[in-house]
């Protein structure tokens, strides 16, 4: 409930003035040095897990058909797939239940193989136990079920070895690292780091404190961890630099300091805890989730993240890679069509703001003179602009001034869907778009895109009044908190459709 409610509190206090100055903030010269350390690319825990089991599996269906062939070959292969294949199953679902699939139990190599292999037992048991019921024990070879479990008992002994090595290894050259930040100081910040640091096994790095108190109940330095500025600050420190989690050390009773910290934070896209160990109230296991051994409430979680960031990246690829070739005619006619239209470049490159306000440039078909062209889009586009060349018009207006942003998707700048990405200068009521709204860059959460919900719902093209950025900032926040492969595919299906019945906007 603790997360759900923070995220409304935090949406619903989108305004159209008094913006927050997160990224006003001065950071410290700690903070500048963390930020010009460079950082080891990490690996996704989810991810090496997902993938540990997929081989486990495979390999235990491997050795037990290997073994069929080599020995039985007699009998019906199909028999021996189906016991295979379940024992394998199982396998993966017993040693889910005895929690031998995390990564903290791949650094333990003697309690954990333990206890895999009493599981891999009982698992040989039960497809004796139930060959027996179904009066199927005749169809079993002894010497394959013996062999099997021998040879696959070795097998996990020795992966799980090799696990522990590569895992160890690993967290070593810091690829499994979470880089955390905590707020709130004091002695509740005291006690928190007292218990990350005490589990030996854990893989946070603890970055530095921000609290925006200053007196004697938050000292510059907890417990060896400095104080790096206001919670303020931790949001430009977040753009500048990778922080994975964020751990609020604040009590529960707290609410308007828990709230307000995380209306200023909830913009980046990173992990957010509030820590359970200063609360008094006691709560059912299933509401915690921990960090370490430290429980804590899941107060936002980065969106598109693991597995989905895996699928999310091979999607981009694949369908960019499929656009090009579909869609290289229609681009090859309009780099001609632009050469013929007006003097000047084919492409027009702009710098915008990415993924965590990084800047990026992006690729269009040049639309306008070249002498009248706006890199930074301090004025935009409107009906009938006599900057837009004829040929502009029509690819503005079509959107096959966007093609070009298929080789951005390549080249990992941007998604296939996405919250569509702003200029860096865009205004509303002649105001930048961040200074009229708080929260606004929420939406780069993720990375943007070349089409998005908002643009298949019609809100594309011009954003003169606060009232429309408002509504296609109300959208990208939907995709963000409701993204699904199939909202991908289908915002895909939708965009050509959209082009022609949604365009009244686009000029």
């Amino acid at each position: 409930m603790l997360k759900v409610d923070a995220k409304k509190a935090a949406i619903e206090g989108l305004k159209r003035n008094n913006p927050s100055s997160n990224d006003k903030e001065r950071l410290c010269d700690l903070a500048e040095q963390i930020i010009a350390q460079p950082i080891e690319k990490t690996l996704s825990s989810a991810v090496i897990v997902g993938v540990v089991q997929v081989i486990e599996f495979l390999s235990l269906v491997t050795i037990g058909m290997s073994i069929y062939f080599f020995y039985v070959l007699d009998s019906d292969p199909r028999f021996y797939a189906i016991v295979v294949l379940g024992g394998a199953f199982l396998a993966n679902v017993f040693f889910n239940i005895i929690q031998a699939h995390r990564i903290s139990s791949y650094r333990k190599f003697f309690t954990q193989t333990g206890r895999v292999l009493a599981a891999w037992s009982a698992i040989i048991i039960l497809i004796l136990v139930i060959a027996f019921l179904f009066k199927a024990s005749e169809l079993l070879s002894r010497v394959w079920l013996v062999s099997w479990f021998a040879i696959g008992a070795l097998f996990l002994i020795i992966y799980r070895l090799a696990l522990k090595l590569l895992i160890d290894k690993w967290t070593r050259h810091g690829k499994l690292i979470r880089r955390t930040v905590i707020v709130g100081g004091g002695k509740g910040a005291e006690d928190l780091i007292a218990s990350i640091n005490k589990n030996t096994l854990n893989d946070i790095e603890l970055l530095g404190i921000f609290d925006d108190r200053f007196d004697e109940r938050s000292p510059d330095e907890v417990s060896g961890l400095p104080k790096l500025g206001k919670v303020s600050a931790l949001v430009k420190f977040a753009r500048r630099t990778r922080v994975d989690l964020i751990i609020v050390s604040l009590p529960l009773s707290a609410e308007d300091r828990v709230l307000y910290m995380f209306k200023q934070l909830w913009v980046l896209p990173v992990d957010i805890r509030l820590s359970a160990h200063m609360s008094k109230l006691k709560f059912k296991a299933s509401a915690y989730s921990y960090v370490g051994d430290v429980a804590v409430f899941d107060m936002a979680d980065r969106p598109i993240s693991d597995w989905s960031l895996v699928f999310k990246w091979v999607f981009d690829k694949v369908t960019a890679l499929v656009a090009l070739i579909l869609l290289s005619p229609i681009m090859l006619l309009t780099a001609i069509a632009v050469k013929l239209d007006s003097k000047g470049p084919i492409l027009f490159k702009q710098k915008r703001y990415g993924f965590n306000n990084e800047f990026v440039e992006i690729y269009k078909f040049r639309s306008m003179f070249t002498e009248m062209s706006d890199k930074d889009a301090s004025k935009l586009a409107t009906k009938n602009d006599p900057r837009v060349t004829k040929v502009g018009r029509f690819i503005r207006k079509t959107s096959i001034d966007e093609l070009p942003q298929l080789f951005n998707v390549l080249r990992n700048e941007l998604s296939m869907v996405g919250p569509r990405p702003h200029a860096m200068s865009a205004k509303a009521e002649d105001k930048l778009y961040d200074d009229v709204v708080n929260g606004y860059f929420a939406r780069h959460k993720v990375k943007p895109g070349i089409t998005g919900w908002a643009q298949i719902n019609g809100w594309r093209g011009e954003t003169d009044t606060i009232d429309k950025i408002l509504k296609r900032l109300d959208h990208d926040l939907y995709y963000i908190e409701n993204w699904s492969p199939l909202l991908d595919i289908y915002i895909l299906i939708m965009t050509p459709i959209s082009l022609f019945s949604k365009s009244e906007n686009a000029y």
